[in-house]
């Protein structure tokens, strides 16, 4: 980790402020990125002197465009990019609007879209590069009627970042296009969903923030294409399609 140049997006709190203090103490240098710039810089304090951060919305594709030329300003380079926003929704499919829609487009996909695109070009010149984008449970099992569209925008993301993965192992081999899928995190992610919601502090058999981030740091280093953060997921998800009919 020592040496490593990381951004971080939606880096002011939850995994994205966990991973980075988590990574930081390792010795990488960290870019933080996020809209909330006094809880931005309250994590860059904890980080140390190798962190930087930078005030942008990851919605906002000149933002982003933004943030990795002053990231490569500032460090030189970038070895690793974590596309880490996100956003919930309460609402179930049969009362969603546009508006809902395009929310989690815009949050969930474009966000990640803006980042993936954006540093590509300077990975492709290096020839080398990481990018990790955080996805959840719920982009492999819609079992949250209510996060409906935001379990739909993590299933493109899924598609997504397969689609990226398998362009950059034809094109440029030395970039990893990695895809980490968490569960139910006590962070506040419930509470911030569209419509309101039940706090995820609530529910049984959550992780916190820094077990998640411990995950996401293995995952730099051993450069894995697909982790999920709890154990036991893969066997759940598998046993969700098997009581569904799926392999019939």
């Amino acid at each position: 980790m020592n040496g490593k140049v990381v951004v971080i997006t939606g880096a002011s709190g939850g995994i994205g402020a966990a991973t980075a203090t988590t990574i930081a103490a390792e010795g990488a240098s960290v870019v933080l990125v996020a809209r909330r710039e006094t809880e931005l810089r309250a994590v860059a304090a904890r980080c140390g002197a190798n962190a930087f951060p930078v005030v942008a919305d990851a919605t906002v594709r000149a933002d982003v465009r933004r943030v990795a030329r002053e990231a490569i300003l500032r460090f030189g380079h970038v070895d690793i990019w974590m596309n880490n926003v996100g956003r919930g929704i309460t609402r179930p499919p049969s009362a969603l609007t546009d508006e809902d829609i395009d929310d989690m487009m815009r949050v969930n996909i474009k966000s990640v879209l803006y980042g993936v695109q954006e540093i590509l070009p300077h990975f492709k010149e290096r020839k080398s590069g990481h990018i990790i984008n955080v996805s959840s449970m719920l982009g492999r099992i819609p079992f949250a009627m209510v996060r409906s569209a935001y379990s739909g925008a993590k299933h493109f993301l899924n598609a997504l970042t397969a689609m990226f993965r398998e362009e950059m192992r034809e094109s440029h081999p030395g970039i990893q296009i990695s895809l980490v899928s968490p569960g139910v995190v006590r962070t506040d992610f419930g509470l911030n969903a569209m419509h309101g919601g039940p706090d995820s502090r609530q529910f049984p058999g959550s992780q916190s923030a820094e077990e998640v981030a411990a995950v996401i740091a293995n995952v730099i280093v051993t450069r894995a294409a697909d982790v999920y953060t709890l154990p036991g997921a893969h066997q759940r998800v598998a046993e969700y399609y098997a009581s569904i009919g799926a392999d019939a």
